[in-house]
């Protein structure tokens, strides 16, 4: 791999944003010289992704479709003051059928197992010195730490079970609710793969992203046991913590990138409440992928003018973020989420697609708050980080 060899687009990391960058790139613009490098032995990681369908356009569902591992008609909830079943389809994407489908698109714009010492605009740094030059990169390798952004986060980890007979499930339950809350707001997660098949993921929206993986997986096994499942084998595991936005800066946040044009994580691209990013990455995609100039420069603007246009459109979700992280006692986090959850199915489904309308807005805050009043007043008039920020 010569020093001298230039793309027209270098992709810093295999992740979600960058992979189904790299593949529609490949499909609607062919003759575009991009390469996308992935530090693991495949693209996509270790996760599973999932979205409903109102998150996406007809269009949009269409062209990610072969990346889908399994679809349903309907989700479950459970809470416990409420148990609903709502209506809509729900799909999910595993990172293995990520992988199986676009590296083989990709070819040899696909580059696995290649470490990157420092990024610019317009250059890759590898081990011993070699230096790629395209005319951009994206870097797309996941948060960056970051004093400009107020966090709470989701933490997870997700084992997907064989067990010994059927489950019985016939579609997600995405919040069991029901569980013990141990400190913050925890439920788990249910995605039926198989008869005898589920990912179970113990899920809490806590204050700091540390976590303990042990609890987290005695938890599992013994929402499991209640259930009345007998495990034959733990397939696979995954974990991680997701941001969830409270405050920000957004000038200062996109200043400290200096120019370097960011997908994903990277870019602050994902809903602040639930962490879903899979919408924002198909968005991404079409966006770049309709370009006329892919240079450095009108790359960055175009992300970050992207970025803009969701951030100003989140600002109602980071003050129901506040809301649920600031005010009230964290154990009783799920009264918040009850409450969500009582409201009309096509509200719901327009703020996980995160386009609610005036009068959902209105009908998300009317009534007495699951919080105390004063605490949700003085949640909401926290806007900067600099008001959040624990002292060190």
């Amino acid at each position: 791999m010569a020093s001298n060899v230039d793309y027209d687009l270098v992709l810093a990391g295999g992740g979600l944003a960058n992979g189904l960058l790299a593949w529609h790139l490949r499909s609607l613009r062919p003759e575009l010289r991009v390469l996308l490098l992935e530090a693991g032995e495949h693209i996509g990681g270790n996760h599973t992704w999932s979205f409903h369908d109102s998150d996406l356009s007809p269009d949009q569902g269409a062209w990610i479709a072969p990346l889908v591992t399994r679809r349903w008609p309907r989700y479950d909830v459970a809470f416990p003051e409420l148990a609903r079943t709502l209506e809509g389809g729900y799909a999910s994407i595993a990172s293995s059928d990520f992988a199986r489908v676009i590296e083989p698109a990709l070819g040899a714009a696909l580059l696995t197992r290649v470490r990157i010492d420092a990024v610019t605009p317009t250059s890759v740094r590898l081990p011993g010195g070699q230096v790629i030059q395209a005319r951009a990169v994206i870097d797309g390798r996941g948060m960056r730490p970051t004093e400009r952004l107020s966090l709470g986060y989701q933490t997870f980890l997700g084992q997907e079970l064989r067990l010994a007979a059927p489950h019985g499930l016939t579609h997600p339950t995405i919040m069991d609710a029901t569980v013990e809350q141990q400190g913050g707001y925890r439920f788990v997660y249910l995605l039926p793969f198989g008869p005898d098949r589920v990912l179970v993921e113990d899920t809490h929206y806590v204050d700091s992203a540390a976590w303990q993986p042990q609890q987290l997986r005695a938890n599992i096994a013994a929402y499991a046991e209640a259930r009345g499942w007998q495990v034959a084998e733990v397939l696979r595991e995954e974990h991680g913590s997701l941001p969830i936005v409270l405050a920000g800066d957004f000038d200062a946040f996109w200043d400290d990138l200096a120019g370097q044009p960011s997908s994903g994580l990277r870019a602050g691209l994902f809903h602040p409440t639930t962490g879903y990013s899979l919408p924002h990455a198909v968005r991404l995609a079409e966006r770049i992928a309709a370009l006329p100039d892919l240079g450095a420069p009108q790359l960055f603007a175009a992300i970050r003018e992207e970025a803009r246009r969701e951030w100003q459109g989140q600002r109602f979700f980071r003050l129901l973020n506040r809301m649920l992280f600031l005010a009230g006692r964290p154990e009783q986090r799920w009264r918040v989420m009850q409450r969500f959850y009582r409201l009309p199915a096509p509200l719901i489904a327009r703020f996980y697609a995160g386009r609610p309308r005036l009068a959902d807005k209105a009908r998300l805050l009317s009534g007495k708050p699951p919080v105390p009043v004063a605490q949700a007043l003085a949640a909401a008039c926290k806007i900067h980080p600099d008001q959040i920020r624990k002292p060190a």
